[in-house]
């Protein structure tokens, strides 16, 4: 299994990000522990979470998706075994990406995650009230304090991406050296539009909603079934004509080669150009074995040329 480096950083990983949205939510402490078990079992390093994962959820505590992870790191004491990816401005809280605000963030997820630092921490949305300035050097403060090893930025338009890096040459700050954008074989759009940038600035990606929401999966065939499940919603508006071709060209390539519609998904976007790894959730064990299946596949030039075009 070829391992990725993040951009420029010193952090190299397998392509595979297991995403912890759904610690705290549809899957509790326990059930958390068994599948980061085995997510580290299949070789792999990398987690993400967010200091608001999942606060959608009625009642919950702020962070529980880093609380969980940091007991489970603490039960398991393989803090350095493993790389810890947590976020900032979750909530678009109007302090956005201000020093204070990523001062109060970073202290708070570190608290969470019991650890004293963050492998790869992002500014989880845009924040136009703060300029890059005032956000870089806040982040150059937890770099020079060993509190952070690498920043990045999620949900960043190509512009915002070469402003900052732009004042990170002229102000000798830390650039942004991996982003969070959102990609899969429905949603491409945003990350075609991004892709130029990062490539040409060796800049790292690790793409969200890899699955679109769990319907790359083939779980959703019809309205029914987004009742079935609390992630539902997000799925729902992938079922239409452009979806279900998609759909079935998974259908048929799965077959083919023995494998899931969501394995073969995954080795899709493994194999873009530009994608470091995909970010995937899972809320089972065997789920965990299937996603390592998945970044393992390797795609004829045929089967993806077919994949892509069902998408176009």
């Amino acid at each position: 299994m070829n391992r990725r480096p993040l951009g420029r950083s010193e952090l190299v990983i397998e392509p595979l990000v297991l995403g912890g949205n759904v610690f705290g939510w549809t899957v509790d402490e326990a059930l958390g522990f068994s599948i980061l078990d085995a997510y580290v079992e299949e070789g792999f390093t990398a987690i993400d979470t967010a200091e608001g994962y999942p606060n959608w959820v009625p009642g919950n505590p702020p962070g529980m998706s880093e609380t969980i992870i940091g007991k489970w790191l603490k039960a398991r004491g393989n803090r350095a075994n493993v790389h810890i990816f947590t976020k900032v401005n979750s909530g678009r809280d109007p302090k956005g990406l201000s020093a204070d605000a990523i001062k109060a963030g970073v202290e708070a997820s570190l608290k969470r995650l019991q650890t004293d630092y963050i492998d790869l921490y992002f500014s989880h949305w845009p924040a136009d009230q703060n300029t890059h300035e005032e956000t870089l050097a806040a982040y150059d403060v937890l770099v020079r304090a060993g509190k952070v090893r690498v920043i990045g930025a999620s949900n960043f338009s190509p512009e915002a991406m070469k402003d900052a890096q732009d004042i990170s040459v002229v102000k000798s700050l830390p650039r942004y050296e991996v982003t969070q954008p959102l990609y899969n074989l429905y949603d491409r759009a945003e990350f075609d539009a991004l892709r130029p940038f990062l490539v040409e600035n060796e800049v790292g990606a690790i793409t969200y909603f890899s699955l679109a929401a769990g319907f790359l999966t083939g779980k959703y065939r019809s309205k029914a079934d987004f009742s079935k499940s609390p992630r539902g919603d997000g799925a729902e508006k992938y079922l239409n004509e452009r979806g279900l071709a998609i759909l079935g060209a998974l259908d048929v390539i799965a077959k083919e080669l023995d494998a899931t519609p969501s394995e073969v998904a995954l080795a899709w976007l493994v194999a873009q150009e530009g994608v470091s790894a995909p970010i995937a959730s899972a809320t089972s064990v065997d789920q965990v074995r299937s996603l390592a299946r998945g970044v393992k596949l390797a795609l004829s030039d045929e089967a993806m040329a077919r994949l892509t075009d069902a998408g176009a």
